[in-house]
């Protein structure tokens, strides 16, 4: 008996985690079905925290005020500040001008770096 669980958790082992990706499309690809399931074929574009998840970044520089507020640790008050921002100034070149944004700290800055790019949304088609 011993010998049977020493046996399965070596094929257990051997098995996981698998390091084969569950879809075979890049993640740009992947669409939500009706159901919420990640897919390669037919559905929705994936946003906030699903995009996140799928590795996708929100394009700082056409994101609206509501995509900006579903980053990590924004929130409605920063992602207002950072419209208001853009739309003032343009588009945002570097990531200090973002910095110099209210409310963006070293902190804030770090986490909107991991989650987000200064490119145009033309490029990939939306700011996801």
């Amino acid at each position: 008996m011993s010998l049977g669980l020493l046996a399965l958790g070596v094929v257990a082992r051997a098995r996981w985690p698998d390091e084969r990706p569950s879809l075979d499309c890049p993640p740009e690809a992947v669409r939500m079905d009706a159901a919420g399931l990640a897919t390669c074929g037919p559905g929705t574009v994936p946003t906030g925290a699903r995009a996140l998840a799928l590795g996708l970044k929100l394009d700082l520089n056409s994101a609206s005020e509501a995509d900006l507020a579903l980053l990590p640790g924004v929130g409605r008050d920063l992602a207002r500040r950072l419209v208001t921002a853009r739309e003032e100034q343009g588009r945002f070149t570097s990531w200090d001008d973002v910095d110099a944004v209210p409310g963006v700290g070293a902190a804030k800055l770090q986490t909107l770096r991991a989650a987000a790019v200064l490119e145009s949304a033309a490029a990939s088609g939306g700011v996801w």
